[in-house]
C-alpha cells in the first residue's frame, strides 16, 4: 500500500470527501485523521497480530480501519452516522474480514457482538479514534461490562487521557483516574496536536493505552458502593473528605461518627478526596459497608 494512497492521507482523504459528497456533522464530533505515523503509534501499542480481534469505534471514512484490517485477524468497525455505511462499505471491500455495523455503541449488546465477531480470534482490543463528546460513557461501559479485553487502545482529549493516567495528590486524579485504575493500567502513549485531522478539533489529543487487568488491584466487597464512595469524595473538591462525605452519608448526625469510621480507615477527616489512593478508598468503602453506611 503506497503511502499516497492510504485512506489516511490528506489527499486520498479529501478525495473521498468529495466523491461522497460527505459533510461532516459537528454533533457527532466527527475529525479524521490524516497523519500516517500517528495511525502506526495507535496499531502498534495494540501489539495486534492475525490471532487478535480489533473492535473499532467511530471509524469515519476508514483511515484507521485500513490499517487495522492489515494487523489483525478480524475487524468490527461500529459507526454510528448511516451516512458513512456505504463509504466504508466501498474503500474497505478488498479486506473480507472486516465487519462495519451501522450501530451506537453505547447501546449495544458488546458481549453478543464479541461472540458473534470474534468468535476465531484468541484476544480482542478495542481500538479507536473516539468522538470526545462521548468519550467516557463509551470507555467505562467498555470497562464496566468487563468484556473478554486485551487492552483498549484510544485518542482522546489530552486533558481526559490525563486524567485516566493521574496519580494521587494532582489536580487531575478524580473519580475518572480511580474508576479507569480499577479495571484497568492506563498509559500515555503519544499527545497529538490538531493539525493532524480534518476539521481540526478546539482542543490537543492524546493516545492512551489501557491495559485491562484480570482482577481489580484491590478487593472490594460492592463495587456499586465503593464508587459511591468515591463520588462523594469528590463532590466538592476544594472541601475535606470528612465534610463531603458528612453530606452524602450523614446529613442529619454529628460528626463523631463519621470521624470514628474514618479513624477506623485510617484516614485523616482533614484530607482531600484527591489525595487518598485506590486502596485507601477501598478500605474507607469495606469499613462504611461494614457500619451498614450505605
Amino acid at each position: 500500500m503506497s503511502g499516497n494512497n492510504n485512506i489516511s492521507s490528506p489527499a486520498r482523504t479529501k478525495e473521498i470527501i468529495q466523491r461522497y459528497g460527505f459533510s461532516f456533522k459537528k454533533s457527532l464530533g466527527q475529525n479524521f485523521l490524516i497523519d500516517q505515523n500517528i495511525l502506526d503509534k495507535i496499531v502498534d501499542a495494540a501489539g495486534l497480530d492475525q490471532a487478535a480481534g480489533a473492535l473499532e469505534i467511530g471509524p469515519g471514512i476508514g483511515a484507521l480501519t485500513e490499517r487495522l484490517a492489515s494487523a489483525a485477524g478480524a475487524v468490527t468497525a461500529v459507526e454510528i452516522d448511516r451516512r458513512l455505511i456505504p463509504i466504508l462499505r466501498d474503500v474497505l471491500a478488498s479486506y473480507p474480514h472486516v465487519n462495519i455495523r451501522n450501530d451506537d455503541v453505547l447501546k449495544v449488546n458488546l458481549r453478543e457482538l464479541f461472540a458473534e465477531d470474534f468468535a476465531e480470534v484468541e484476544r480482542v482490543s478495542v481500538v479507536a479514534n473516539l468522538p470526545y463528546y462521548v468519550t467516557t460513557p463509551i470507555l467505562m461501559k467498555l470497562l464496566e461490562e468487563k468484556l473478554p479485553l486485551d487492552n483498549i487502545v484510544v485518542m482522546i482529549q489530552k486533558e481526559v487521557a490525563e486524567r485516566m493516567a493521574a496519580s494521587p495528590g494532582g489536580k487531575e486524579y478524580g473519580s475518572l483516574s480511580i474508576a479507569v485504575q480499577y479495571y484497568s493500567e492506563p498509559e500515555l502513549v503519544c499527545i497529538v496536536p490538531r493539525t493532524v485531522f480534518i476539521p481540526q478539533p478546539n482542543v490537543e489529543s492524546a493516545v492512551i493505552r489501557l491495559k485491562v487487568r484480570e482482577r481489580p488491584p484491590v478487593e472490594v466487597a460492592d463495587e456499586k458502593h465503593f464508587f459511591e464512595v468515591v463520588q462523594a469524595s469528590f463532590t466538592q473538591r476544594r472541601k475535606t473528605i470528612a465534610n463531603n462525605l458528612k453530606a452524602r452519608f450523614f446529613p442529619e448526625e454529628g460528626r463523631e461518627r463519621l470521624e470514628s469510621l474514618l479513624a477506623e480507615a485510617e484516614i485523616e477527616p482533614s484530607r482531600r478526596g484527591e489525595t487518598l489512593s485506590l486502596e485507601e478508598y477501598a478500605r474507607l468503602s469495606a469499613v462504611l459497608l461494614a457500619a451498614g453506611i450505605v
